[in-house]
């Protein structure tokens, strides 16, 4: 018997199926989107058809209708090359002469076109210090590592100062190839701290502290008070900062909270800071003066042999009194020192022997003087209360306190200006205020009225060089003349 050989199961009944050709049923798709439609239109209105007809022959032959005779290709001409040689120099070749026939003499060489020169890259990269930020952060952030952080640090010494950041400091790094080159800790627009790989140690970075010196212009600017001091220094471009400066230099002759009039007028002459040519910013007032209540001050900055700054009066007394004539800024009196007042909680008959400023819960208190600290502490009915002894003479009281400043304790030094407090309500107190005492040799006095010790005049040593440097700037306050440069004050 003859063995035949079986098929496969998956093929023994395949069957060859007839492939229908494609070409008709494109045709008949065609004919019934488009000819079928055309001979529609034209059966409908033929004169309407023969009219679009025309307009979009036309309108499709302005569009393809050359713009100028360059743009004529002659079918025969060869393709033209244009060769850019390293010295700049521009040649033109057809295909068939790449490979170094020359081309005919008479060939036209057209223009060159070069590509836009490379921009040198920045190497540096921004990052601005927010709130809970530390070194460590910043490098992640920048794409280093912990690894990186201590290789940075581990030198010690002036390197640590990139460790003390405060909101606001930008750090700038420059990395290449992953690694740290130079990082940058910028204070301000004039002030930066800047860390550079050092020359004779391969592992340790160079750091220099950098200031830059700004071109100063003086510029003046007058007011009258018509509703506050704060809105009519504005309505004259004077900022907020300069606004407080004004006040803290005539601080302790005005009572800003108490004395301030409508129709008061004030005058400042301020510097203008430019670096590079561009605006960054104001500076200080270098003079000012102030009409109050029928009384006009003046003072200027000026800077003595020993470097020291303070505001003076044009002949020479100081404008800083050994005492603030209030020790919360802008606050509103609410109650004057009496002697014979009603207590408003105990409604008995209380000496009042301060004045109290009524201010927002949290506004700072400052010390009205240099002095020691010899309280600290609750204190009956005056609640937080700080006592500052001021020499032998002189003594201030600060109660109601809503927290004491950190480093505020009995035996600490303490020095005019300084923050020792907040505003707050403790003890007997209806709301918010600071309740303010002054003394001399023990006896209490009105803090408002009490006549307040100066601090030292320029000495009759320095008196002629200070009087040469202020000219210039008293000159500008009193008769508006314009200073363009420090270089005009005689070296200020």
């Amino acid at each position: 018997m003859t063995n035949r050989r079986r098929r496969p199961q998956a093929t023994r009944h395949r069957t060859k199926t007839q492939k229908e050709p494609i070409f008709p049923k494109l045709w008949a798709a065609f004919r019934r989107v488009y000819v079928d439609q055309i001979i529609k239109a034209y059966r409908i209105n033929p004169h309407r058809f023969w009219t679009i007809f025309v307009v979009a022959l036309i309108t499709a032959t302005l569009i393809n209708w050359p713009t100028s005779e360059h743009s004529e290709v002659d079918a025969g001409d060869s393709m033209r090359v244009i060769n850019i040689n390293p010295n700049g120099d521009a040649s033109t070749s057809d295909p068939e002469t790449i490979d170094g026939e020359q081309s005919d003499a008479n060939t036209e060489i057209s223009e060159p076109v070069l590509a836009p020169a490379a921009q040198p890259r920045d190497p540096w990269k921004r990052y601005t210090v927010e709130s809970g930020d530390n070194l460590s952060k910043m490098f992640y952030r920048a794409g280093l590592s912990d690894r990186d952080v201590y290789l940075f640090t581990n030198q010690g010494g002036d390197i640590n100062d990139f460790t003390n950041l405060n909101i606001g400091n930008e750090i700038w790094f420059d990395i290449q190839d992953g690694q740290l080159v130079q990082a940058k800790l910028v204070y301000d627009q004039l002030n930066y701290l800047i860390a550079s790989p050092s020359a004779t140690d391969i592992d340790a970075y160079d750091v220099e502290h950098v200031t830059l010196t700004p071109d100063i212009i003086y510029e003046s600017a007058e007011a009258i008070i018509t509703d506050s001091l704060f809105m009519s220094a504005t309505r004259v471009g004077i900022s907020e900062r300069l606004t407080m400066e004004l006040a803290n230099i005539f601080g302790w002759d005005i009572d800003f909270a108490l004395d301030i009039r409508e129709n008061d007028t004030f005058k400042v002459v301020y510097e203008k800071l430019y670096l590079n040519g561009e605006y960054i910013g104001d500076g200080d007032i270098v003079a000012a003066s102030f009409g109050n209540r029928g009384r006009h001050l003046e003072a200027v900055r000026y800077t003595n042999r020993n470097g020291d700054t303070a505001y003076h009066a044009p002949d020479g007394r100081s404008m800083r009194k050994a005492f603030l004539r209030t020790p919360v800024d802008f606050a509103r009196i609410s109650s004057h020192f009496n002697l014979s007042r009603r207590h408003p909680v105990l409604h008995t008959v209380r000496a009042h022997k301060g004045t109290d400023y009524a201010a927002p819960r949290g506004t700072p208190i400052r010390a009205a003087g240099d002095g020691r600290v010899e309280f600290a502490g609750v204190r009956g009915g005056w609640g937080n209360v700080v006592i500052i002894q001021h020499g032998e003479q002189y003594k201030t009281l600060y109660a109601h306190q809503q927290r004491f400043a950190r480093g505020i304790r009995a035996g600490a030094r303490v020095s005019q200006g300084q923050i020792i407090g907040y505003v707050g309500s403790s003890g007997l107190a209806t709301g918010p205020h600071l309740h303010y005492e002054f003394y001399v040799n023990g006896a209490v006095r009105n803090p408002v009225t009490v006549e307040l010790p100066e601090a030292e005049p320029i000495s009759e040593g320095e008196l002629a060089h200070f009087q040469a440097q202020t000219a210039g700037l008293l000159a500008m306050l009193n008769d508006g003349g314009v200073l363009q440069s420090s270089s005009e004050l005689g070296g200020q």
